[in-house]
């Protein structure tokens, strides 16, 4: 009995499989060329005696530029190359002056992080002119944590809660860093929603400028976020002297170490406001699920931007890290890239009568 050879693949059939043939043996010598396995290996080495620069856009000694350093301690030891990190502050506007900087000005090649403010998407979302800068065109690294605002006060202030404040004579004055900086959009909620008059006093260079202010009695109050407060100086010296109370929160659920303080939430339900109030409230404050964000600029490689997240993540899972953070009282609640990414893209893409109305807080 003889075989007799059949083609499988006859005509247009042959044709196909010869050029998947080709394609394959195209690919498998271009992998095994050696400009290409070298600019490969240059890629994977790129980090290599380089020098990454982290521009934080608040003061020194506050919790984002701790936990800038703390990163900057722990993402070489992930990183292919071991590079150098060094921090750098660059305060000013609420972070605006570093946003730009990173968005327009520094090199898109890995080398300059960011880390600024949570807020400055309500800039871009309120049109500021200042604004050089796209929040959803950035690449970002991940967050250590959420953050969630108290609005606090002298306890010889003449108010102990909202309420109270809505009825005084003369707004108070509470200090303000920027207008995308918790203590600015703390205030602006409260008197968009709930009707409350506050004299924000813009201008200070970071947080610890206006806990100067509020010492010396300048101002009479600050919305920050919730970690620091309990986390670093002068607080502590306060809370044991009762220098301040705490008038809000932000949070969705109490915080435990203000277990007595009402959330904005439970007075929007206490006072029936209405939902769109209570929208647009949501859009500016859930902010503070970005954290204090780690990123980069438009263009940077993508595989460098996977090099950092990755970096980022393995930082967070360090225990070593982790024991620091803990010791120093620093919040550890960490935001991957990916989901800063699609965060984002959310808080920018609201509909007209929202975005309206947010622009309107923010004027």
């Amino acid at each position: 009995m003889k075989f007799k050879f059949e083609p499988q693949f006859k005509g247009s059939s042959v044709q196909g499989f010869n050029r998947i043939l080709f394609g394959v043996l195209f690919l498998t010598l271009e992998l095994l060329n050696p400009l290409n396995l070298e600019q490969g290996f240059a890629q994977a080495n790129f980090y290599q005696g380089k020098t990454i620069r982290i521009v934080v856009g608040l003061t020194p000694g506050g919790f984002c530029d701790r936990g800038a350093r703390l990163l900057a301690r722990g993402m070489p030891l992930y990183i292919r190359g071991n590079p150098n990190f060094v921090v750098q502050n660059m305060a000013g506007a609420g972070s605006m002056i570093a946003m730009n900087h990173i968005y327009g000005v520094a090199k898109a090649d890995g080398l300059t992080l960011g880390m600024p403010n949570y807020g400055v998407y309500l800039d871009q979302l309120a049109g500021r002119k200042e604004v050089r800068f796209d929040v959803t065109k950035m690449f970002y690294i991940g967050s250590p944590e959420k953050s969630d605002i108290v609005l606090y006060a002298r306890a010889d202030a003449p108010f102990k809660t909202v309420q109270e404040m809505r009825k005084l004579p003369e707004p108070p004055k509470c200090g303000a860093s920027g207008t995308a900086s918790a203590d600015y959009l703390i205030a602006k909620v409260l008197e968009d929603t709930l009707g409350v008059k506050i004299n924000s006093v813009v201008g200070y260079a970071g947080g610890s400028e206006i806990d100067i202010a509020v010492e010396k009695g300048e101002v009479l109050c600050r919305g920050m976020t919730i970690a620091p407060h309990f986390g670093r100086e002068p607080f502590d010296s306060w809370h044991k002297k009762n220098f301040d109370r705490h008038i809000v929160q932000t949070a969705e659920k109490r915080d435990p170490r203000i277990g007595d303080v009402p959330t904005l939430y439970e007075i929007f339900e206490k006072e029936n406001t209405a939902d769109e109030s209570r929208r647009v409230a949501d859009v500016i404050l859930r902010g503070g699920d970005f954290g204090r964000p780690m990123l980069v600029g438009p263009g940077t490689p993508v595989d460098r931007v996977n090099m950092l997240r990755e970096a980022y993540v393995k930082s967070m899972n360090n225990p070593e890290l982790i024991a620091e953070a803990k010791k120093t009282r620093m919040d550890m609640e960490p935001v991957t890239g990916e989901q800063l990414q699609a965060l984002a893209k959310r808080v920018m893409n609201q509909p007209p009568a929202v975005l309206k109305r947010v622009r309107k807080i923010l004027e």
